[in-house]
């Protein structure tokens, strides 16, 4: 006998709320029963719509992914250059108010390099989204591998700078160090 069909759309308002839940809470509150009550279901209704745990945290991570890069992209705007781009991720990345998503982030970043076969998805996207987009950003007439150059040192300098504000707390030193950055690319050739 077959399960009851998948509602998508209220499967893909769970999933937000789970999102929101482990930003909040982080990977060690992501099992059944604390997700399961903190968005206010069941946790059969969890599995019911995302199947197994493991499978729920790829599908977090997933939208999570998706929710950082769409919100940066936007903020960039259409067709930005490469400093416009840099400072978009800059700005929101360092915002007060994405500490949790950032902590997250970083957390799953390093048992990700701890599991690799567990968290693939997760590591195959980590960089390439950026690299793609910030190489598209580049400045006309760069050859390919001057802007891969470029933009993988713009996604180093802005994690080390993200990783020391969110393990510091000082925003003064780092947003000026981020500053000092950001203004290089402004006037690249």
């Amino acid at each position: 006998m077959a399960g009851r069909p998948v509602d998508h759309q209220r499967r893909d308002e769970l999933l937000d709320a789970v999102v929101d839940y482990t930003v909040e809470h982080g990977l060690s509150e992501l099992s059944w029963r604390p997700v399961a009550a903190g968005v206010g279901v069941s946790p059969t209704t969890l599995v019911h719509h995302f199947g197994t745990k493991e499978q729920m945290l790829q599908i977090v991570l997933e939208r999570l992914r998706q929710r950082m890069f769409a919100a940066t992209r936007d903020a960039a705007g259409a067709h930005p250059d490469l400093a416009t781009a840099a400072r978009a991720v800059w700005v929101r990345t360092s915002d007060p108010r994405r500490q949790a998503e950032f902590r997250l982030f970083f957390a799953v970043y390093g048992r990700a390099l701890q599991a690799p076969e567990q968290f693939a998805d997760f590591l195959d996207h980590v960089v390439t989204d950026w690299m793609t987009s910030l190489r598209e950003a580049r400045v006309p007439d760069t050859d390919p591998e001057t802007a891969t150059r470029t933009a993988t040192l713009v996604i180093a300098t802005i994690r080390g700078l993200l990783l020391d504000l969110l393990a510091t707390g000082d925003r003064d030193r780092v947003h000026g160090a981020a500053e000092s950055f950001l203004s290089t690319l402004e006037h690249r050739p």
